[in-house]
């Protein structure tokens, strides 16, 4: 894989994360929801971005892209890392905080 395809896909993906999901909950919390009560939809889509996080950061720790350059590799890896923690803190409010206020 391409050395910017693996230092920008962390970041990218939190990117489109957290955008997916405080857009689905704009919708949820929006006078056209006429389904049931939409923290559940939220909360599974926060934790499949976490996952997606995981697997991600999981993939780039057991070297299974090889890079040739370590500093790059190691570089990869902190990306990562913060943008797992990332994903984790602002995705956190989904959970803990009043679906619409």
């Amino acid at each position: 894989m391409s050395t910017i395809l693996r230092l920008s896909l962390p970041l990218t993906l939190w990117l489109a994360s957290f955008s997916a999901v405080y857009g689905l909950h704009g919708l949820l919390c929006s006078s056209r929801w006429t389904g049931p009560d939409g923290r559940w939809p939220l909360i599974a889509a926060a934790l499949l971005a976490l996952a997606l996080q995981g697997a991600l950061l999981a993939l780039i720790a057991t070297r299974r892209w090889p890079e040739p350059e370590p500093t790059l590799h190691r570089t990869s890896l902190i990306l990562a890392v913060a943008a797992f923690v990332g994903t984790g803190w602002t995705l956190m409010p989904v959970a803990f905080v009043s679906h619409c206020l």
